[in-house]
C-alpha cells in the first residue's frame, strides 16, 4: 500500500480529510478565542458543518484537539519496538521519540501557542494527562519486555516508572522549548540524562 493511502480507500481518505479539516478549524478557533471561549456551535459554523457531523468525528470538543493522540501513541510504540533488541530500555525510549520530535520541529513555532493553551487550560491539561496515561499503558508492556520482566506482572513497578519518567522528561523538555530554550532533541537529552 502506498504511504499516502489510508486503509479503506477513497471513502476513508475523505473521512480522514474532513476530520483533519474540522480539527484544524477547532484549533484555529481555540487559539483565536481560547478553549473555553469556543463552543461546538462556533466550530460547526466556521467549518460549515452540522453539530451531528461534528459529533460523528469527535465525541467531545477536547477530542478535536487530541484526536490524534491514539495514533501518535501507536507510532511511538512502533518506533520503540523497532529499536535494536540489545539497546538499553532507557536509550530505546529516548531514541524512539525521534520521529515525534521531528514532527514537532517541522511544526515549528506554530505549535508553541497551542501547547501553551493546553497547559494553561485546566480541561485541556487534564486531557493531556489522560493522553499520557494512555501512552504509559500502551508502552509499559514493551518496556517490561526489554527489561526482561513479565509484561503482565502488575506487581513489578519498573516498566511503569520508566515510561512515566520518560513522559515527564518529554513534558519538561517541551516546556523548556516553549520558553525559548535550545532545540527540542537537545532539551530532551538533557532532561533524560538527569534520570538515566
Amino acid at each position: 500500500m502506498a504511504s499516502d493511502q489510508v486503509p479503506g480507500g477513497a471513502r476513508a481518505r475523505a473521512r480522514r480529510a474532513m476530520r483533519d479539516q474540522v480539527a484544524a478549524t477547532a484549533v484555529a478557533l481555540f487559539l483565536e478565542r481560547g478553549f473555553d471561549g469556543t463552543t461546538v456551535d462556533d466550530i460547526c459554523a466556521r467549518a460549515d458543518i452540522s453539530r451531528s457531523t461534528f459529533f460523528r468525528y469527535f465525541p467531545t470538543k477536547e477530542e478535536a484537539l487530541f484526536g490524534r493522540a491514539t495514533e501518535t501513541g501507536r507510532a511511538w510504540l512502533e518506533a520503540l519496538i523497532a529499536r535494536p533488541a540489545g539497546e538499553p530500555p532507557w536509550v530505546a525510549l529516548r531514541r524512539s521519540l525521534d520521529p515525534r520530535l521531528r514532527e514537532l520541529a517541522d511544526a515549528g513555532e506554530a505549535i508553541k501557542p497551542l501547547m501553551r493553551l493546553i497547559l494553561a487550560t485546566p480541561a485541556l491539561a487534564a486531557h493531556h494527562r489522560e493522553k499520557n496515561a494512555y501512552w504509559q499503558d500502551l508502552l509499559r508492556p514493551e518496556v517490561a519486555r526489554r527489561l526482561g520482566a513479565d509484561p503482565d506482572d502488575a506487581a513489578d513497578p519498573r516498566a511503569e516508572a520508566m515510561v512515566a519518567a520518560a513522559l515527564g522528561c518529554l513534558d519538561a523538555a517541551l516546556r523548556a522549548w516553549m520558553a525559548g530554550g535550545q532545540e527540542l532533541p537537545e532539551l530532551l537529552d538533557r532532561a533524560m540524562a538527569v534520570i538515566g
